[in-house]
């Protein structure tokens, strides 16, 4: 089926320095123009953060910050990213949740605003979400071929998952391995939180940091040494599970011996 154009569908990606609207910057833009007609139109260009690249960044895109040394700035070239976007209803993949409110902050940043209200915006990621659910009993059915007639049974909902694993290996035996280390490395059991809410996360030195707020990416002991104030707020009035304030309480008794 042909999609049925009203006006172009502009595609576009960014990659950035992080995922943290406001702060972190773009590193590129990429957008494919699709006209009515069927016919394509590609726009790409490197774009200076003005900020060194982290390197776990530099993991994911490959643009290090010897690629952009030399790339102009957002604010240099947003007249004709707009350009390149102006007349075109948006579409992308994770557009929505992503792409669409990280580049309209970036615009506003440096001078340029962009109001995509009256436009549509196809989501590619959603719609793949959509058409091939990704819930247990999807699992089940491709991995085992058989339907998940127990959903929400926390026993049935177990045995299936157990089964699915089972077959994972089964399926994929060039690329997973049996072995817990690995597999827990692969679903990013070493990236967790130090608090299971996800109000904390550690350092790259393995201390322990706000994850929201003003003091985002500050260590406890920064907090307290700057800020006592907040950080004694946060230990007492703020609205934290108390999972993460016993957390916190013992990171910081541990700074005090």
């Amino acid at each position: 089926m042909a999609l049925s154009l009203q006006r172009p569908l502009a595609f576009f990606d960014l990659e950035t320095t992080g995922v943290k609207i406001g702060r972190d910057r773009i590193v590129q833009i990429g957008i494919v123009r699709l006209r009515q007609d069927g016919t394509r139109e590609s726009y790409q260009t490197l774009v200076n953060p003005g900020m060194p690249i982290p390197p776990e960044a530099t993991a994911v895109h490959g643009i290090s910050d010897i690629d952009v040394a030399l790339a102009p700035s957002l604010e240099a070239v947003a007249r004709e990213v707009l350009d390149e976007l102006a007349g075109c209803d948006l579409s992308g993949f994770n557009v929505l949740r992503f792409d669409i409110p990280f580049l309209t902050e970036e615009l506003h940043r440096v001078g340029f605003e962009w109001n995509t209200s009256a436009l549509r915006v196809v989501d590619v990621q959603r719609i793949f979400h959509k058409m091939e659910p990704r819930d247990l009993g999807a699992a089940l059915k491709f991995y085992c071929g058989r339907e998940h007639t127990g959903a929400h049974d926390a026993l049935a909902d177990v045995v299936a998952t157990a089964d699915v694993l089972l077959a994972q290996l089964e399926r994929y035996p060039d690329t997973l391995q049996g072995d817990i280390s690995f597999l827990g490395e692969l679903s990013g059991d070493r990236q967790r939180s130090p608090d299971a809410a996800g109000k904390l996360k550690f350092d790259e030195r393995g201390a322990i940091c706000l994850s929201f707020g003003k003091y985002a990416g500050w260590t406890l002991e920064n907090i307290g040494r700057s800020d006592p104030g907040y950080l004694q707020w946060l230990m007492t009035k703020a609205d934290l599970p108390g999972s993460t304030l016993s957390v916190m309480r013992n990171a910081l008794a541990d700074l005090h011996h």
